[in-house]
């Protein structure tokens, strides 16, 4: 278990919380009053955070909101990491960019994400190999999540291909787990959309923490995926919510929710393990 993986953990049993409050801050979807500050995403989801905080384990800003604002949301997303390195240092910080370039490239990426934004993790696209991807995954003191069984609806046009009698899916995270994770820094991105798909998974990465989107909005039950994607330690699931909290009309009582959720979930989990046994 490396450093990022202890650190999630850590918040996780101190809050008991696997939930993830991601930070896609919308300008046309805010309350009126902020859209007149300088800094409107900023304004947001610092409220946000500071509501959110005690019922999360982690926070997941989405760089392309930020980005599609130029210079002023460049700023944005370097005060909201700052904020969230100074103010909650406990909770693990995912940098949602989901990026994928030849090595050279990268090189300034993780540079970025690592050591500007100080961010403990990014999200990462497997497609052009570990060759290109050895930027991040040299980086034993931060995690690369990679993208593997993602939540939208078009995931299977690519990720359910065969190959070699299994789909592509299945390939990543073969990869991932027994050729790139050396120095146990690889995670993997599983949509909640797809729980069956996450069970065969969590059989082949039985210690794996899998970041998972699709709760919520898209529709991915969670008694579902905690059966489905739950370790041996009862952890081993970062489950990432975002519209549904964000616009809120009480976000932190809609976080709440669902960590209470996704804790009784667990809890059904555990007791069927129990009964096994």
């Amino acid at each position: 278990m490396n450093a990022v993986a202890a650190k999630f953990n850590t918040r996780a049993e101190a809050a008991n919380s696997l939930l993830c409050v991601g930070l896609d801050p919308d300008l046309e979807r805010m309350p009126e009053r902020f859209r007149a500050e300088t800094f409107p995403l900023w304004t947001f989801c610092r409220g946000i955070i500071d509501q959110t905080a005690p019922y999360a384990a982690a926070f997941k800003p989405n760089t392309a909101f930020f980005e599609a604002r130029g210079a002023v949301g460049a700023t944005e997303l370097d005060m909201i990491c700052e904020y969230l390195h100074d103010e909650y240092p406990d909770h693990m910080v995912i940098c949602d960019a989901k990026r994928a370039d030849i090595g050279n490239t990268n090189r300034g990426y993780a540079t970025a994400a690592f050591d500007e934004l100080q961010c403990d993790a990014i999200t990462l696209h497997p497609y052009l190999g570990r060759e290109a991807m050895e930027p991040f995954l040299k980086r034993a003191d931060k995690a690369c999540i990679v993208l593997c069984r993602t939540s939208n609806a078009g995931a299977g046009e690519f990720q359910d291909l065969l190959c070699d009698g299994k789909p592509l899916w299945q390939i990543v995270a073969e990869k991932v787990t027994r050729e790139w994770d050396r120095d146990g820094n690889c995670m993997l991105v599983v949509g909640a959309t797809y729980p069956e798909e996450m069970r065969v998974l969590r059989a082949l990465a039985p210690h794996t923490v899998f970041l998972v989107p699709g709760i919520g909005t898209q529709g991915g039950d969670i008694a579902a995926v905690v059966a489905a994607g739950l370790d041996s330690s009862g952890k081993g699931l970062i489950l990432s919510v975002s519209r549904d909290i964000l616009y809120s009309s009480e976000p932190a009582g809609a976080a709440r929710g669902f960590r209470d959720a996704i804790n009784t979930a667990r809890s059904v989990v555990r007791k069927d393990v129990h009964a096994a046994r």
